[in-house]
């Protein structure tokens, strides 16, 4: 790893391409370390490096929250997934209350990596309960959120719907379909996209309801949902259309191998919706849309 002191002290030609670095790669101001560490991983390109140094200001109480998330997020580009699970599970409460939720977006993705599928459906369970009683987004409608660089603005509707599609997802990983086709279905109601279509498409198929499949496959196919005109869409929907055709012809027969919907998702988000207090302020208007149509999915 590169001595980062210099980022201070160095001549003047140096010193002018490394603030064209902090502009280009947004680095933050100092000689801290999680300033080195940042210079780590953005401008040498040293993950190795910028994780001891991600430590270090962990342990100095440097800008924890943003060393412990970004240092989870290195690690799993270094297949460290596993380790970078641990950190966050036993740094957190060095963190602040406003860090918590990106922590749990973070160990949601680690989750996701390992295939500890049973953890990250109980976490997403806890999210969308967190969303019930208010307690995201500090109690507001929207957040800022950044991707690629760029901010923008994500509401409770999107951030409800983008949960179940991620529920939805686990799900059919573990060949749940019935569980998957529900959430995908309510994830559709709140904020449609062609790719959540798709994955409810896939979980038709895998119960061998063909009609259904193709009504919402051809909803995809005819630009309804936002995502239809993307080039992964339309070669995933011309792959599913011929699977449809194929599973229909060849009389196509799996057998069921989804756990039961009411012990897997039902029996412990109704739980969850019984306990929550009617009458909380703080309860924002999606779930009460959620809780309103709960009848309807169990159906």
């Amino acid at each position: 790893m590169k001595n980062n002191s210099s980022i201070i002290s160095c001549s003047p030609r140096k010193a002018e391409r490394q603030e064209a670095n902090r502009a280009i790669h947004k680095l933050p101001s100092g000689d801290s370390p999680y300033v080195r560490a940042k210079y780590s991983q953005l401008v040498e390109k040293d993950l190795e490096g910028a994780i001891v140094l991600f430590w270090k200001a962990i342990n100095a109480g440097d800008r924890v929250d943003s060393a412990l998330k970004d240092m989870a997020v290195v690690m799993k580009q270094l297949d460290r997934a596993e380790e970078a699970i641990e950190a966050i599970k036993s740094f957190r409460d060095r963190c602040s209350k406003q860090a918590q939720e990106s922590l749990d977006n973070v160990l949601i993705d680690l989750y996701k990596k390992c295939g500890k599928l049973d953890e990250q459906i109980e976490l997403l369970k806890q999210k969308l309960r967190m969303i019930g009683q208010g307690e995201v987004f500090n109690g507001k409608p929207t957040k800022t959120a950044r991707s690629h660089g760029k901010k923008f603005q994500v509401t409770i509707k999107q951030e409800t719907s983008r949960i179940l599609g991620n529920l939805g997802w686990a799900y059919m990983q573990l060949m749940n379909y019935t569980a998957a086709e529900v959430v995908y279905r309510k994830a559709q109601e709140i904020d449609p996209d062609a790719n959540k279509a798709c994955n409810l498409c896939h979980c038709l198929i895998k119960q061998e309801r063909f009609d259904e499949a193709r009504a919402v496959l051809e909803e995809v196919m005819q630009g309804i949902h936002p995502g239809s005109d993307d080039s992964k869409s339309r070669r995933r929907s011309d792959e599913l259309l011929k699977q449809i055709e194929i599973y229909k012809s060849a009389a196509f027969a799996s057998p069921s191998l989804g756990l039961s919907f009411e012990d897997a998702f039902i029996g412990g988000l109704d739980q969850l919706m019984n306990n929550w207090n009617p009458t909380r302020s703080r309860r924002l208007p999606i779930f009460e849309e959620i809780i309103s149509h709960r009848d309807q999915l169990a159906c």
